[in-house]
């Protein structure tokens, strides 16, 4: 063994102890944990973290430990899970100045993702970028991109209509498309693009690693600092986070550059960057603001087409194994809208059951269904169990959007929940799968975050309140696909229906439906030229 693992191994070794030693000094005066599985000596609960399932796995530890407030060990830091939105609500909501920090993840320098916001460390540079975010995506900022959103998801349809089996690169295209141009004016032409090959790999393969048992690394800082040879047996984090951070290297400067070369051709679109640059060159602009002005973008980009895909996915999935809700849904698009035009975004307060039906599709399948995670950046106590700064604490978004005593029946697909005895929107507005507190991330019409303050109590967050202007790009994919087709399964060459697999899979934080096949049938002859007339 070359000496330098030799000292290495010693040097974590001796780390660990000390953090063993540090944690149980902590816990000497008899204050308690929440119950979780006993930890292991040295490695604590390492290996009984999961990889896959992780919400459900935690709901069932919740069973087995009779409990909703769940503690584990790892070498580096405790873990909280919360199955509760109650337990939720009062930790990141009402002690939020404790509980807004993100934990140090040691494999983000190694992969290059220090650019990424949403991981950002509570503190300076965070509010830095989120005051840029909150001077240019309020909600009056949102309006001037829904022309664009409307040409995008207008475009997915008529894509559709074309060729209805190749629903997926459809569904790629649009959640790609609308934050590239808004927030680069880069028109994505192919897959094949640079730019966008580097973005889904850098964004797919980095996620994964993200999840505290995904590497040791994550678990032991001082190995995130080794410069291991790829080729060692066993070094494979460090074969694919050479390749990760070459990869951020070329999403982060191709888009950024083509912004710079169109306004130098007199050929940008009006975005995010140019915006930015067009400030600069008028009254200048520091490099720091300029480099928080790409860690923005890059963020967007990465995060909103993923978002978009996994959501957009599970509607038409859902559609397809639900054809009465598709049936009820449609019958109000033709009462308000009529059948010589598309929904528009004036008719959203007049079709309440479309917007239970986007409610009930977060709810159901959260994209990011274990969230992101919080620390604590003090020793806190709750529900008598003491919870050491430091720890790191997951909201079980999933658990919380299937807890039976809030949602009955929560593994069926029920837009009727968030609906009265009217047909009207009941106050059920919360979208579990935008988060809690002060790090909550909303994704809005133009693909973009909005980071809310969170300072207000919440039942009167700005944020909640003006959901109508903020979540409307799911809302018009939602409205303007079953406007235009009837989804259904497809058939095999008998003519019987292929069933459809309700399984999903993870990468990382996040999830997506396991590929189905399903096709789009327009619901009548004149869809073609409804939609011709949508482009001009």
């Amino acid at each position: 063994m070359p000496i330098y693992l030799s000292v290495a191994s010693v040097l974590l070794i001796a780390w660990v102890l000390k953090r063993l030693i540090d944690a149980y000094a902590k816990n000497d005066q008899g204050r308690s944990y929440a119950p979780g599985p006993r930890p292991l000596p040295l490695v604590g609960n390492m290996f009984d973290l999961p990889t896959s399932r992780t919400p459900e796995v935690y709901v069932e530890w919740g069973k087995r430990y009779q409990s909703d407030i769940l503690f584990a060990t790892t070498p580096l830091y405790g873990v909280l899970i919360l199955n509760k939105q109650e337990d939720a609500d009062e930790l990141f909501e009402r002690r939020s100045r404790i509980y807004s920090d993100r934990p140090q993840i040691p494999i983000l320098e190694l992969i290059g993702w220090e650019w990424n916001i949403s991981l950002f460390r509570y503190g300076t540079a965070w509010r830095f970028h989120r005051q840029i975010c909150q001077q240019n995506f309020r909600a009056e900022a949102v309006r001037a991109y829904h022309p664009l959103l409307l040409d995008k998801v207008h475009d997915m349809c008529r894509r559709l209509l074309g060729n209805p089996e190749n629903f997926d690169e459809h569904n790629r295209r649009l959640s790609i498309s609308v934050p590239m141009v808004t927030m680069y004016g880069y028109d994505v032409k192919s897959f094949e693009d640079p730019c966008i090959i580097a973005v889904e790999e850098n964004t797919l393969t980095g996620a994964s690693l993200l999840m505290p048992g995904a590497t040791l690394a994550n678990f032991i800082p001082p190995l995130a600092k080794l410069r291991i040879p790829t080729w060692l047996p066993g070094a494979s984090t460090w074969k694919t986070a050479k390749r990760l951070r070459e990869l951020s290297q070329v999403a982060r400067n191709i888009p950024y550059d083509f912004v710079k070369k169109s306004m130098a051709e007199g050929t940008a679109i009006d975005s995010f960057v140019s915006t930015f640059l067009k400030k600069k060159e008028e009254y200048g602009a520091s490099e720091i603001e300029e480099d928080a002005i790409k860690n923005i973008a890059m963020t967007i980009y990465g995060a909103a087409s993923d978002t978009t895909i996994a959501a957009t996915n599970s509607f038409i999935y859902f559609m397809a194994i639900h054809p009465e809700i598709q049936r009820k849904a449609q019958t109000e698009i033709d009462q308000v809208v009529g059948n010589s035009r598309l929904p528009d975004f004036d008719d959203r307060p007049a079709l309440p059951y479309i917007e239970a039906i986007y409610r009930e599709l977060l709810r159901i399948e959260p994209p990011a269904p274990m969230g992101l995670p919080h620390r604590v950046t003090e020793d806190d106590c709750y529900k008598r169990y003491f919870i050491p700064k430091g720890t790191v604490v997951f909201g079980n978004v999933w658990a919380m959007a299937h807890d039976e005593d809030v949602y009955p029946e929560p593994f069926v697909f029920k837009p009727e929940r968030f609906l009265d005895d009217r047909g009207s929107l009941n106050d059920d507005a919360r979208v579990l799968a935008y988060g809690f507190g002060r790090r909550r991330v909303f994704i809005l019409s133009n693909g973009v975050y909005c980071v809310s303050s969170s300072t207000l109590p919440i039942s009167q967050n700005m944020c909640w309140k003006a959901r109508r202007e903020r979540y409307v790009k799911m809302w018009m994919i939602v409205a303007s696909i079953l406007a235009c087709f009837n989804i259904v399964k497809s058939k095999d060459g008998l003519g019987n229906e292929i069933d459809i697999s309700d399984e999903y899979e993870d990468f990382g934080p996040m999830r997506h439906k396991t590929k189905f096949r399903c096709t789009f049938v327009p619901r009548s002859n004149m869809i073609e030229q409804i939609l011709q007339d949508a482009e001009t």
